[in-house]
């Protein structure tokens, strides 16, 4: 099932349901996301069918359209951020001459983000000024239905009810100093945008990690992310993540329970070279980054300092995820870089 909320003035938007070829659209049953999430046993169904529907071509429909679109979440009660692809954080360590602590590969890190308002696939990202270190994080994140404090990871796959992209936003230079307060991040992470659709993990067929391997709890799938209409990355979101999804709600719930419409994020996807060391460029033949941080990294890794600028104002980005059949599956995030401007009012 395929689900996308459309933009209709309201703080929460119009749930609407979308066609498995992403060509068309209808309203839903139920008036937003939220209100779905919080009744999913009676709602599921109800919207399940019309999908279904929908697919056959039955009842009055609409071309659907992105630009229409919020996040399909427009603002969620929790949005934590993991770090489920380690070789990322290896690379930050290394390139700035840090050990790499051996609980980062049996405990994950997580942040809680600013959640009371997401950006739209198409909308701008707007900031004040690029001397910030403008970045863009290319994802995975899981909805959750309310899930209990204490589950484990097995159990927590039976919470996990809708999965999207993200564009995790990141202001690179305000980082360091936030870091060194001891408190986290706040200003270096503005709003987040999501894919125009949310889908259930039986959208996803076999790339879904359902059964148990070293795949389970995995999106076996590569993302695609274009810079300025160029590839700039092509990485896999199956491999060298170091924690599941489900893992990643289990750390999240371990001392507080999970509401209906808490939003988990994989954190940047990141993969190893072939060769086991960084990871290379499209140009050289590897799967490229999912951020320019990991590209400057590896160049000051590699080259004793770092040649690729963070992104200017102006700059587009395309983040996008396709089936085995080369079908975008949750559509793209399409979004600008542009100044912004404190309006009067």
């Amino acid at each position: 099932m395929k689900l996308a909320t459309y933009k209709d003035g309201s703080r929460a938007g119009r749930l609407m349901i979308v066609s498995r070829d992403l060509a068309r659209t209808a309203p839903a049953a139920a008036p937003c996301l939220q209100s779905a999430l919080d009744d999913w046993a009676q709602t599921e169904p109800k919207l399940r069918g019309e999908y279904d529907a929908l697919n056959r071509g039955e009842g009055d429909s609409a071309p659907f359209d992105a630009a229409q679109c919020e996040s399909p979440l427009p603002r969620a009660y929790q949005w934590a951020d993991g770090s489920a692809y380690v070789n990322h954080v290896e690379l930050v360590r290394t390139a700035r001459g840090a050990k790499m602590p051996d609980s980062f590969w049996e405990d994950p890190l997580m942040y809680q983000g600013g959640s009371d308002s997401f950006l739209g696939p198409r909308d701008d990202i707007e900031l004040a000024d690029e001397g910030w270190g403008i970045d863009m994080e290319a994802e995975i994140a899981v909805i959750t239905g309310d899930t209990p404090m204490g589950v484990d990871a097995r159990r927590a796959a039976a919470h996990l009810r809708l999965f999207m992209l993200v564009n995790d936003v990141s202001l690179r230079a305000l980082i360091p100093a936030e870091l060194a307060k001891g408190f986290g991040f706040f200003q270096s992470k503005p709003s987040s945008a999501f894919s125009p659709v949310a889908v259930t993990a039986d959208e996803l067929g076999p790339a879904w990690g359902a059964q148990s391997g070293p795949g389970w709890g995995k999106v076996d799938l590569p993302m695609r992310v274009d810079l300025n209409g160029q590839p700039f990355g092509r990485v896999h979101a199956g491999r060298d993540m170091t924690f599941s999804f489900p893992a990643l709600v289990a750390h999240a719930a371990k001392t507080r329970p999970l509401c209906a419409g808490s939003i988990i994020g994989s954190g940047t996807i990141s993969n190893k070279g072939e060769d086991g060391g960084p990871g290379k460029t499209i140009a050289e033949g590897g799967a490229g980054y999912a951020c320019v941080a990991e590209a400057r990294m590896v160049e000051t890794i590699l080259h004793g300092e770092p040649r690729t600028p963070f992104l200017r104002f102006g700059d587009r980005m395309r983040i996008e995820m396709l089936d085995a059949d080369g079908r975008s599956i949750f559509g793209a995030i399409e979004q600008q870089v542009v100044k912004y401007t404190l309006a009067e009012k």
